[in-house]
């Protein structure tokens, strides 16, 4: 059975403006979205689903599913502010999205195998989709076995500014034990640092793994994610701007022992455009991968 890839497109650039997912930046005007359909298909996947906001349903449709539905099954399905469990009503005021954990259980009725979740706006690289995808094939009905790709920090910086990334903690046998949310890390005079809560300065090695949210996962998932967004929903019902991220639940699974997270190292740089300034250099090594023949001139 081929594992899906569930994509997060839902969010919005909020620095970036615009839907971003729809920018195009490859040598024919592909998006970045465009370049991980295409290593998720060549990393042996077998089906895509999408979730996205029905406001640009139609906008989505037209410019971005056109293009893969003759290369592999896709579907979609919504995340919208009143999905939410029996019993619970959105607050008046909130404007703001659930989190990716919410939009991860918009997949539940439609996925029913192994799947990848990656964010929409974010260059993963061939190599990061080939571990996935072999990772998964072989869980068919597996339970409680989860992973994450763990990117090199070092491959992940913004020539543009600083960063906020979640470093990865892992045990010696590579499974991970937590991931803690750290802003501003950048590079300089040649190390990779951050300030921490304390206000001193932390050097992270080079090879650190930190979460760029693709992550692997089995139905069983949708299950805990429900029951914990339960809840989450009592705890921060009021707080117009709680989020209910993927790394909340996954803490929370291997803090109680419930489930394990195995790190897959990769080699693949990942880029994005986390600010303005960052299109061009985005484009640059899009270019310059195409130019190496990681990528054919036109993908779809």
């Amino acid at each position: 059975m081929k594992p899906t890839l569930f994509v997060l497109a839902a969010g919005m650039g909020s620095r970036y403006g615009g839907l971003k997912q729809l920018d195009g930046l490859g040598p024919n005007g592909e998006t970045i979205m465009d370049y991980s359909i295409f290593d998720a298909i060549r990393g042996g996947f077998g089906k895509l689903v999408f979730v996205i906001r029905k406001t640009f349903e139609k906008d989505f449709r037209e410019k971005i599913i056109s293009k893969y539905e003759n290369h592999i099954p896709v579907e979609v399905v919504f995340q919208e502010l009143n999905n939410l469990p029996a019993g619970f009503t959105c607050p008046e005021g909130r404007e703001k999205p659930w989190g990716t954990n919410h939009a991860v259980l918009m997949g539940k009725e439609v996925i029913k195998e192994p799947f990848a979740v990656i964010n929409a706006d974010d260059f993963y690289g061939r190599d990061s989709f080939a571990v996935l995808g072999k990772w998964l094939t072989g869980k068919a009905g597996a339970q409680n076995d989860y992973c994450m790709v763990g990117y090199r920090v070092g491959n992940t910086l913004s020539e543009s500014g600083s960063v906020a990334r979640g470093v990865c903690e892992t045990n010696k046998d590579g499974y991970l034990t937590g991931v803690v949310e750290r802003t501003a890390i950048e590079r300089i005079d040649g190390e990779i640092q951050f300030t921490d809560e304390n206000g001193q300065k932390v050097v992270l090695d080079e090879n650190t793994p930190v979460s760029m949210n693709m992550w692997g996962f089995t139905p069983d998932y949708f299950n805990y994610s429900e029951d914990y967004f339960v809840e989450f929903l009592k705890a921060n019902m009021e707080n117009l701007k709680s989020e209910y991220f993927i790394p909340l639940m996954v803490n929370e699974l291997i803090t109680n022992g419930t489930a394990t997270v195995e790190v897959l190292d990769t080699t693949s740089k990942w880029f994005g455009v986390t600010y303005a300034e960052d299109r061009q250099s985005v484009v640059d090594k899009i270019q310059a991968l195409v130019d190496a023949g990681e990528y054919p001139e036109k993908l779809f």
